[in-house]
């Protein structure tokens, strides 16, 4: 079929010696039995074009939902303090509490007197007079205070001197702890005193006592002079 198309092809050619023009020339169009040439292979793609221009921006779009919550950060630096700020107004008090429970307190107290005058020397003074002993730890028959809640004490004496000079001690179980001597004055009454601060064991005894001779025993007392022996408790102890 190939080679019959290319034998009515040189047929229709002119030779190479005829002289053809333009009218002579039938048109394609009115040439009976004209066969179109054999279709060609496609072209290359062209190179691709340049980008265009930027379009004009578009409307704003609607808001869109919140993305997820992300990881909390890491904790900043410290700033650095304020200013104090002024000072606010006085809070409402508030309720009175509960009372709480009371705690035991421990007494220990005696103030004594001297009734008659003193004249045996070298035993316990008897103290007869009673000022107070509301816990009955001074015992006037013996004129000795016994303790019976150990802590610390405060002991004092303040004595009237008349006729002869005084020598007293205060006696801690059997042992002179505290001296005191007035020397007489001749038609004259006089006063001593002594105190101190004794730490007193339960079972401890205290008392005063002159010592020496007869000649040192002008303990003196009657309606109108006094002399008084006096001890109690600062604290107690803990342990």
């Amino acid at each position: 079929m190939l080679l019959l198309q290319a034998v009515l092809l040189l047929l229709v050619l002119p030779s190479p010696g005829e002289v053809t023009t333009t009218e002579e020339t039938l048109p394609k169009e009115g040439c009976a039995g004209w066969m179109a040439g054999i279709p060609g292979h496609p072209g290359h793609n062209g190179t691709p074009g340049r980008d265009g221009r930027d379009g004009t921006p578009g409307e704003k779009g609607e808001k869109g939902d919140p993305g997820l919550v992300g990881p909390k950060g890491d904790a900043g630096e410290t700033g650095v303090p304020g200013v104090e700020g002024p000072r606010g107004f006085p809070g409402i008090p508030g309720r009175k509490g509960e009372p709480g429970e009371s705690s035991y307190v421990y007494r220990s107290a005696f103030s004594v007197g001297l009734e008659t005058r003193v004249t045996v020397p070298n035993v316990p003074i008897r103290f007869t007079k009673i000022f107070y002993n509301q816990q009955n730890h001074y015992d006037g028959s013996t004129g000795k205070f016994h303790c019976n809640i150990p802590g610390l004490y405060y002991f004092s004496y303040h004595i009237t001197v008349y006729l002869k000079d005084v020598k007293v001690s205060l006696y801690k179980k059997d042992k002179a702890v505290l001296f005191t001597y007035d020397q007489y004055q001749d038609k004259n009454l006089d006063q001593a005193s002594g105190s101190v601060l004794l730490y007193l064991e339960k079972g401890d005894q205290v008392w005063l006592q002159v010592y020496g001779d007869g000649d040192h025993n002008g303990l003196y007392a009657d309606n109108v002079n006094d002399s008084t022996f006096t001890g109690f408790l600062l604290y107690h102890d803990t342990n």
